[in-house]
């Protein structure tokens, strides 16, 4: 995961906000790379390492051509379920603090039956900018709710501060 600075927040920006969807394959190619690393990834009997996208809401889906996360995951050949969406009312994340975040989407990330992994499976929670965290809490939350172990979340980048000291 990188800082949300600099090149990186480019690559997402253009990726997610400016159409650039050829980008998908960089990002899909990022995403095989890493997960034989990511610590918690879990490769289950049949080899796969199920990657669950987290949801955009439908407006920014819809006027981007699409859920980005998800054109990443698929690029990445690994296996895909998009077993998340957002109930309708979500707002727009940006601006809202860390507070107003999980306010935001409690009880509003839903499971979409169609798109589960099989039961019981080991999952990564695949989003793009790690803010506040809300998004992905709220997101393994339902999964674990839902009897799947989400053993690892992984994103492009964090708008979170890092060190090289912690």
């Amino acid at each position: 995961m990188a800082n949300y600075t600099g090149a990186a927040r480019q690559l997402v920006l253009a990726f997610k906000e400016r159409g650039r969807r050829d980008l998908a394959a960089v990002f899909g190619g990022l995403l095989t790379a890493a997960l034989p690393r990511l610590p918690g990834a879990r490769w289950d009997g049949a080899g796969r390492c199920w990657l669950v996208p987290a949801p955009s809401r439908r407006a920014a889906a819809r006027r981007r051509g699409g859920s980005h996360v998800l054109g990443a995951a698929r690029a990445s050949g690994l296996a895909v379920a998009d077993a998340l969406r957002l109930a309708p009312g979500v707002r727009d994340s940006v601006g809202l603090d860390g507070a107003t975040r999980r306010a935001n989407l409690a009880g509003r990330v839903l499971l979409s039956r169609r798109g589960l992994p099989p039961p019981g499976s080991a999952v990564v929670l695949l989003d793009d900018v790690v803010t506040t965290g809300a998004t992905a809490a709220e997101c393994a939350s339902v999964l674990k709710g839902a009897g799947f172990r989400v053993t690892a979340i992984l994103a492009f980048t964090s708008a979170r501060i890092s060190s090289p000291h912690g």
